[in-house]
């Protein structure tokens, strides 16, 4: 159990709960080094609607509301980041290979796929 009170189980299904996609017209990217698509306002938005839904459904008890709310801001930033991390890790890998790739004829579409799919797996992501 963590201190707020969640337990594991209640933990993982609020966070697969959280995953969501992003593809909303008119997401906003927060500054040119983090590509993520949502704004900090409405990951913390997300993160205080979360929190007051499982204490209103009585999945959690907290004394420290904020500081649980915190806490889910933090995993959502990480989770919402964690596909952008795995593309610009594919593709600073995939231009380590451009040479060969070129030279054998690989297509960087597919390429991309396979790597990141090795990627994710190795991530234990799900994306």
């Amino acid at each position: 159990m963590f201190e707020s009170g969640v337990t594991t189980r209640q933990r993982s299904s609020a966070h697969s709960f959280l995953r969501l996609p992003c593809t909303w017209p008119g997401s906003v990217r927060y500054s040119d080094n983090d590509p993520m698509i949502f704004s900090r306002d409405y990951i913390g938005y997300l993160a205080r609607r979360t929190v007051k839904h499982l204490i209103d459904a009585k999945l959690i008890t907290a004394a420290d509301t904020k500081g649980v709310e915190q806490r889910v801001n933090n995993a959502l930033l990480d989770e919402l980041s964690l596909e952008d991390r795995i593309n610009e890790e594919v593709r600073v890998i995939l231009e380590a290979y451009s040479e060969e790739m070129r030279k054998s004829g690989a297509q960087y579409a597919e390429m991309f796929k396979k790597v990141k799919t090795e990627l994710a797996k190795k991530y234990k992501a799900v994306l």
